[in-house]
Order: structure tokens, then C-alpha cells, then sequence
């Protein structure tokens, strides 16, 4: 005969008090830490206004933004007085192209502009016809110098913007036709980095992989004072586009302010670890001295230091070495003392037994095992400084964080901006890989 549920349930809770009889309280507090989390993410929504913000968001901004950045623009221009397009990179004045492309095709008075799976353009006299990918009805424009430009076949869709001064078409991100009383531009987008390797007036410019690889090797010297192969390297290093000599130098600058700095901070941690540890030293005045001096360090931010250094020592790198060195040397040496505290007293109790003096038994019994945590902590931070140096750098401190801030003040080079974020990324992927094959090296002691 089985025991009724009551009589089990009391023998469950008689075995584990606490667990089936809890009190109300316990069992409500689960949902009333849930009903105060979302709360206070709803009052945070509210405080800072989220839903206003998201809504006024530009997002046709953000894509264009995000399509800079993986792609390049050409401008055909033609100022109404005048019968002939002028195309130029991203509307540069700089970048005009000697050449016409193959997609614009001028026959007498009439001009043909294929924007490939944006449609086509036709423009003759006074009249531009726009016909959009597969479709054989045109939307056509009247225009002329000082008119008021006016859609005169066709229902404007949502893409077209009709006013008192201008039409502006936007078939889509790849494509725009604007005309206005003094000019008709139209953009096309073309994926890539243009002019990456050599930017517009090199002479390298336009040639293909081939052709480089051939004067590179061979053929007659393009400038007599160096080989083909370094001049090809000069005019890439030096390209005014891109800027590659100077986003390397400043690449360098950064990897070398986290690298000091971090080091410089481990340096010193080391000791003052010691004196701060309740096991070493037994004077309990300084040690407090020395723990309020690592949180006064750690408690101002990397981002505070750096402007307080930039203030006194001027731009530059310096700045930088001195914010992460003395943030770094709080967090490293509080890091270093709690591990030299949580050492195994009996191997130096040990070492100390065979007659060995006080450095020695805190060099060969205490020192051995906080060299992974001194080690680990030490390469973590030379990588997680890496991309505070960015940061850093974007202050005043130099850098990349500098170039990087000056491609995003223009709002145009965003594919400057996006080569100067992958090389970033790349440096920190590199950074964590050296990091972990040293500590393997130093700690595990692996091949």
C-alpha cells in the first residue's frame, strides 16, 4: 500500500528543511528581482528618451554612410551652359577623369549614361529621360539654364523629389540624377576602394596587376634614381589618397604607447605588489598607503590621464604612455598583490627552512607562483591597451586614433575610415595571437 502524498511531502520536507516549505518570502523573491530588472530597463528607456532618439534616426544617412565605406562614387557633371559631362572622383575637383568611361557614350547632341541595374539615362536638347532597369517607359524632365526643372511624363514615385528648385532621383543607394536651374549630376557607385594602391595622378594608376608585376621586374626605369620595384613601393607608401606611410607610422605609434605604457606599469607594479601584500609586509600603515595608491591610479580613468598629460606635456604619444601607465599600475598592482596574498605559504615556508634569507624565499617561493598571473594580466592588458591607445590617441595623444577621427570629421572619406578600423581589428587579432603563444611559451612551456 502506498504512502499517501502528504505523508511524503513531509517526510521530503523533514529530510531537506527549507527546500519544499520555504518561506513566502523566498518564493516571491525570484519574481520581484525579475519585476525590478525590467523596471529599471524601462526607466532607463525612459531617462535617456531611447524611443525619441531611435525614432529621428536617419537611416537613409546610415546607409549611405555604410556604403562609402565599401564602395566609391563618380560624379558626371554638366553645367547647363555647357554640352559636356565632367567626371570626377567623389566630385573632387582633383580627381578629374582625362578619359570618358565606357558607360557614358556622347553621339552629336545626344548623351547616354548607363547606370547598369539602376536603368539608363538619356539626355538630349532640353530633355533628360530616365528609364529604370527593365522597364521601357522613361520618366522625362524638362530642364534648362534658369528654369524651374519639371517632371512632364510620369507619376513621381517615391524615389523622386519634385520642387521649385530642383528634381532628385534616388532609384536606389547605387544610383542619383539631380538636376537643378544650373547643373544636371549624376552619381553612380562602383564597389571597391579606387585609387588604393596609387592614387589619381601616379603615374601607376589604372594598371593592372600585371602590368605592375611586369615593371617590377623588368622594362626600363621609371624614375633613374631608384629600381622599378622601390618605385612602385614609393608611389603605394606615398599615396596622397590613402595615405598609407602616414596610417602605418601612426598604426606603429599606437601598438608602441600601449606597449611601453603596460610594460612601464608592470615594471613598477611588481614591487609595490610586494609591499601592499599582507604576507610580505607586516606594516599595516603601509600597506594602506600603498592599496589607497593603486585605487587613486585605477580610479581616474585612462581617458582623464590622457587629457591631464596632453595638457602638460603637449600632443603626442607621450601623453598617451603616461595615461595608460599610470592607470595600469593601480589595476596591475592590485591584481599582483591579491595573487602574491593567495600564494601557498609552505613552499616559502619550505625554502625558508634550508636557511634562506628573505628575498630568497619570496624570489624562489612566492615569485614562481604569481609568474602566470604576472605574466597572463600583463599580456592581457598589452592587448586590451592596444585599442584603448585608439581612443587615447583620438584625444590629442596621436596615433591612429588621430587619422581615424580626422577620416569621420569629414563625413565623406568613410572608406578611409573603414581601412583605418580593419587595420585595427587586425592588430588586435594579431596582438591576442602573440600574446597566447607567449604565454604558452613562458607559463606551460609548450612547443
Amino acid at each position: 500500500m502506498t504512502k499517501p502524498l502528504s505523508t511524503e511531502v513531509d517526510a521530503l520536507s523533514a529530510r531537506h528543511p527549507g527546500v519544499i516549505d520555504r518561506p513566502l518570502t523566498q518564493r516571491f523573491l525570484p519574481f520581484a528581482v525579475a519585476f525590478v530588472l525590467i523596471a529599471y530597463v524601462f526607466g532607463s528607456l525612459a531617462s535617456f528618451d531611447v524611443v525619441r532618439v531611435l525614432s529621428g534616426t536617419r537611416t537613409d544617412l546610415v546607409n549611405l554612410f555604410f556604403l562609402d565605406s565599401y564602395a566609391y562614387k563618380v560624379h558626371a557633371v554638366r553645367k547647363l551652359e555647357s554640352p559636356e559631362f565632367v567626371l570626377s572622383l567623389e566630385g573632387s575637383r582633383y580627381a578629374v577623369y582625362d578619359e570618358r568611361p565606357a558607360w557614358l557614350a556622347v553621339t552629336g547632341e545626344e548623351t547616354d549614361i548607363d547606370l547598369g541595374s539602376d536603368g539608363r539615362v538619356h539626355i538630349k536638347g532640353d530633355t533628360l529621360e530616365y528609364y529604370p532597369k527593365d522597364e521601357e517607359v522613361a520618366y522625362k524632365i524638362k530642364f534648362g539654364p534658369g528654369l524651374v526643372p519639371q517632371l512632364v511624363e510620369g507619376v513621381a514615385p517615391d524615389w523622386m523629389r519634385a520642387s521649385d528648385i530642383q528634381v532628385d532621383m534616388r532609384p536606389s543607394l547605387f544610383a542619383r540624377i539631380w538636376i537643378t536651374k544650373s547643373k544636371i549630376e549624376i552619381h553612380r557607385y562602383f564597389l571597391g576602394w579606387e585609387n588604393f594602391w596609387f592614387d589619381f595622378d601616379s603615374p601607376l594608376n589604372g594598371k593592372s596587376f600585371g602590368e605592375i608585376a611586369s615593371l617590377a621586374v623588368s622594362g626600363e626605369r621609371m624614375d633613374p634614381a631608384m629600381a622599378n620595384w622601390q618605385y612602385i613601393f614609393f608611389q603605394f607608401w606615398n599615396n596622397q589618397e590613402w595615405q598609407h606611410g602616414e596610417v602605418y607610422y601612426a598604426l606603429l605609434q599606437t601598438v608602441i604607447m600601449a606597449l611601453v605604457g603596460t610594460l612601464v606599469a608592470g615594471i613598477i607594479a611588481l614591487p609595490l605588489a610586494f609591499a601592499a601584500a599582507a604576507n610580505i609586509n607586516p606594516v599595516g600603515v603601509a600597506r594602506f598607503g600603498i592599496r589607497r595608491f593603486f585605487d587613486f591610479l585605477r580610479g581616474i580613468d585612462t581617458l582623464i590621464w590622457s587629457l591631464i598629460f596632453i595638457r602638460a606635456f603637449g600632443l603626442g604619444p607621450l601623453s598617451g604612455i603616461f595615461a595608460i601607465f599610470f592607470t595600469d599600475t593601480g589595476a596591475l598592482g592590485k591584481l599582483f598583490s591579491e595573487a602574491i596574498e593567495n600564494a601557498d605559504r609552505k613552499q616559502a615556508e619550505g625554502i625558508q627552512a634550508t636557511g634562506a634569507s628573505s628575498i630568497q624565499k619570496y624570489r624562489f617561493g612566492i615569485f614562481p607562483q604569481i609568474m602566470p598571473v604576472f605574466i597572463s594580466q600583463l599580456l592581457y592588458y598589452m592587448e586590451s591597451n592596444t585599442r584603448s591607445a585608439t581612443v587615447i590617441g583620438a584625444l590629442g595623444a596621436g596615433g591612429i586614433g588621430l587619422k581615424l577621427l580626422e577620416t569621420m570629421r569629414t563625413r565623406q572619406d568613410w572608406e578611409n575610415t573603414a581601412y583605418i578600423i580593419a587595420l585595427i581589428i587586425l592588430v588586435v587579432i594579431i596582438m591576442d595571437n602573440m600574446s597566447g603563444w607567449l604565454r604558452r611559451k613562458l607559463i606551460e612551456g609548450s612547443n
